[in-house]
C-alpha cells in the first residue's frame, strides 16, 4: 500500500507563518468541538502555546490582546469562544495605510536646503533690530559652512549677504563692510586637540621627566667627580 505524500503545495496556506502549521491545525481541531465552554478552555491553552512560540518579552495587555487577535485571524473569525477581548473587525485586516504626504516645497537655493529658508522666515518674525542682526549673522555662518562642503574656495561675504537678501525678499540685510571687517560670518572651530587640562598634564609630565633626567646626570656627575678625587689621593 503506497503512502500518501503530503506536500506544502497541497496544504492550506498558512495564515500567520510565525506560529507555524501545527498551531493552525490545532485551531481547526478546536473549531470542530460542539461545546463552547470546551472550545474556550482549549483556546486558553492555545494562547499559552502561541506565547511560547512567539515570545513577546514582558507581559502587557497589548501583547496579550495581540495573541487573541491572531487566534481569531487564523480561524478566519469563525471560532466561537468567550474571548476576553473583542473580535477584531475583518475590515481592519484589508485596510490599506494612508499614503504618505510629501512636501512639495520648491527650494530656491538647494545647496542651502529647506532649513535655511525656515530660519530666515523665523528671523522675519522678530521686530527687534538687534535680534534680527544676530539672526542674520547666525544664518550667514551656517550658509558659509554649507558652501564649504561643496565648494573648496571660500565663499565671499557679499555673495552670502545677497543670498540672504534674495531668500528673505529683501527684508533681511546687513552692511557688507561690517561683516568683512569683523569677520562676522567666519566660523570659529574649536581646537580639535586634547583638552587644556590634559595638555597641561602632559606638559607637567614632560617637565618632570626632564628634571629627573637632569638630576640623574647630576648625580652621575657627582659620582664621577668622587671617583676622580679617590684616584688622586691614591696617586
Amino acid at each position: 500500500m503506497a503512502l500518501e505524500k503530503d506536500y506544502n503545495t497541497s496544504r492550506n496556506p498558512l495564515v500567520l507563518k510565525e506560529y507555524g502549521r501545527n498551531i493552525q491545525k490545532l485551531i481547526d481541531f478546536v473549531h470542530n468541538f460542539d461545546d463552547k465552554e470546551k472550545r474556550t478552555k482549549y483556546a486558553h491553552t492555545l494562547i499559552q502555546l502561541m506565547r511560547q512560540i512567539v515570545p513577546g518579552g514582558n507581559y502587557t495587555p497589548e501583547s496579550e490582546q495581540k495573541f487573541w487577535d491572531d487566534l481569531h485571524i487564523i480561524s478566519d473569525m469563525k471560532l466561537d469562544i468567550d474571548s476576553p477581548y473583542p473580535i477584531p473587525e475583518p475590515t481592519l485586516l484589508t485596510k490599506k495605510p494612508e499614503p504618505m504626504k510629501y512636501y512639495s516645497h520648491k527650494v530656491k537655493l538647494k545647496h542651502y536646503g529647506r532649513n535655511i529658508e525656515l530660519l530666515i522666515q523665523k528671523a522675519l518674525e522678530t521686530d527687534d533690530p538687534e535680534k534680527r542682526e544676530h539672526a542674520i549673522i547666525y544664518i550667514g555662518k551656517l550658509m558659509k559652512t554649507f558652501q564649504s562642503t561643496w565648494n573648496k574656495e571660500n565663499a565671499e561675504d557679499k555673495v552670502i549677504i545677497k543670498n540672504i537678501r534674495d531668500l528673505s525678499g529683501g527684508q533681511l540685510d546687513i552692511d557688507p563692510e561690517k561683516v568683512t571687517e569683523n569677520n562676522l560670518f567666519e566660523v570659529l572651530y574649536k581646537d580639535k586637540g586634547r583638552p587644556p587640562a590634559r595638555r597641561n598634564q602632559r606638559t607637567a609630565r614632560s617637565q618632570g621627566s626632564g628634571r629627573g633626567q637632569s638630576g640623574g646626570r647630576g648625580q652621575g656627575g657627582r659620582q664621577g667627580s668622587g671617583r676622580n678625587q679617590h684616584r688622586r689621593r691614591r696617586s
